[in-house]
């Protein structure tokens, strides 16, 4: 739902859509026939009337070499262009709403588990206290517990702090920045699975970064063909009735005018050359971009292995051993068994490992979804130029 609200409501897909639009406009006006001109003329009107001609004209040019339609060609590339930014900009705010919900969700957790962990240290200062008074533990218990409660509370304010953070972030890539706070609901226990080459062949093969750059290939080579033409010239055609006409006989008559350029030295041949070597340019630039994307991924999916090992470990072996640790220090401490330290250190090794496994969560979903982004995301910096 979030993603079909942010492809309505993020202004960057509004702005790539009228720049799709602004291309097919120019491509109706690229293709138009220069219009007619029409006029007066006058001749001798110092004669004293005796050999005055005025008139009136129309003069039309008429454009050659298929000049016309391969404006038009030109344009048509320019709208496929702005069609694949469209593309492109859809990923971006897809992928941004992927990776922030996913922070949104995993900082939601990391404040249920300090408020957990809060709880705990509570807990914990209660039982000192009541050991105390049972003289069965000394005053210094007691102290480390109320210091560990005001340690925690730090940690509770920051995991608050970082999940308004991260839900503001996402709303305003959403492109609903005045939403209330609420609670998110999403599956962290699935996994996504990726290897190298599906991903560099996924990337490879259906990037718009990729259809952009072939894009401006063809269109490159258009204009290659355009720059050929331009040395054709185009005719201007004249044609001018007189109305009235005191010269011989006094009987209205008329000119005809046809103009042609002699292309003897510009024969457009300069511009011709910079067309070539554009389209050159273009086709060694999608080699560039095919090395550049794959360049890309490589720190990208080093991230997401390692995110998942991590999330791997930290499932199967980490966090079992560090919650049956903190059970059996409690125990232990309730019962008289095992000294404060034992069980604030539990508490604490509970603490990090579950905290740095949802930073291994939360880098293991960014990774992914930067992965299955195309490596498209920062839509609201991505041409705002």
């Amino acid at each position: 739902m979030l993603e079909s609200i942010a492809q309505m409501e993020n202004p960057s897909i509004a702005r790539a859509a009228s720049l799709v639009e602004a291309a097919k406009g120019n491509w109706v006006q690229v293709g138009l026939a220069p219009n007619p001109t029409t006029g007066y003329e006058g001749q001798q009107l110092g004669s004293g009337g005796r050999a005055e001609q005025q008139g009136v004209y129309v003069e039309q040019e008429l454009v050659r070499g298929g000049k016309l339609r391969i404006n038009r060609e030109i344009a048509a590339q320019e709208i496929g262009r702005a069609n694949q930014e469209l593309t492109a900009q859809l990923q971006r705010v897809t992928t941004d709403v992927r990776i922030l919900f996913y922070q949104a969700l995993i900082a939601q957790q990391q404040e249920r588990l300090t408020n957990q962990l809060a709880a705990n240290a509570a807990q914990n200062l209660t039982a000192s206290e009541n050991l105390l008074k049972q003289k069965e533990v000394g005053k210094l218990d007691v102290l480390q517990a109320r210091l560990e409660v005001r340690n925690v509370q730090i940690l509770v304010v920051n995991a608050r702090n970082r999940r308004a953070a991260a839900w503001q972030s996402l709303t305003t890539v959403v492109g609903r920045p005045h939403w209330q706070m609420q609670n998110l609901v999403g599956n962290l226990d699935a996994v996504p699975q990726h290897t190298w080459q599906q991903a560099l062949h996924t990337l490879l093969g259906s990037s718009p970064e990729i259809a952009i750059a072939m894009t401006n290939i063809e269109r490159a080579r258009w204009q290659a063909e355009r720059a050929r033409i331009e040395k054709t010239p185009n005719i201007t055609v004249r044609g001018m009735v007189n109305v009235i006409d005191n010269g011989i006989n006094g009987d209205p008559d008329g000119t005809v005018a046809i103009g042609l350029p002699l292309p003897l030295w510009n024969r457009n041949q300069g511009a011709l050359v910079q067309a070539q070597h554009q389209a050159a340019a273009a086709e060694r630039a999608l080699e560039q971009l095919e090395l550049s994307l794959q360049n890309r991924l490589a720190p990208v999916f080093e991230r997401y292995s390692n995110a998942l090992n991590q999330v791997k470990e930290y499932r199967e072996n980490i966090l079992p051993a560090a919650q049956e640790s903190l059970d059996l220090s409690r125990l232990l401490y309730q019962a008289g068994e095992a000294g404060f330290l034992n069980l604030l250190t539990a508490q604490r090794t509970y603490a990090q490992t579950n905290l740095a496994y949802l930073d291994a969560l939360r880098d293991l979903r960014t990774a992914a979804a930067e992965i299955e982004g195309l490596l498209l995301s920062n839509s609201l910096q991505a041409g705002g130029q």
